[in-house]
């Protein structure tokens, strides 16, 4: 059996972006709140006979807040650590362990999309 191998990615280097039409909002404490439109055919019938909103508010974190803004200026992941660490201190570690889990958490609720490396 021959194996073919792939190419690995440093996971810290990719970088993170708001998916186009994503709605959001900040509070006047700097919290930023996405607006999530429940979409497609079961979450049609939901609202219709569960009564459940057609649209989800989501709520960031302190540090979520402060990233979400960031997202559109093409940083990686480390430059976005980087900025963290300026703004939280210690506060924010271990920083690159929480960084890389919110996006992995971001990523598969499809609230960023990845900016495409060649």
């Amino acid at each position: 059996m021959s194996k073919k191998k792939k190419e690995s990615e440093n996971y810290l280097e990719r970088i993170p972006l708001r998916p186009e039409g994503m709605e959001w909002t900040t509070d006047e404490e700097g919290i930023v709140t996405l607006h999530v439109e429940n979409t497609g055919v079961f979450n049609r019938m939901a609202q219709k006979f569960l009564k459940k909103p057609k649209v989800s508010y989501v709520h960031l974190d302190e540090m979520g807040s402060f990233v979400w803004p960031l997202l559109s200026e093409e940083k990686n992941i480390v430059a976005l650590g980087e900025l963290v660490k300026e703004q939280f201190g210690e506060k924010a570690e271990p920083l690159y362990e929480r960084l890389a889990k919110y996006f992995q958490i971001l990523d598969s609720y499809h609230f960023i999309v990845w900016k495409e490396t060649k």
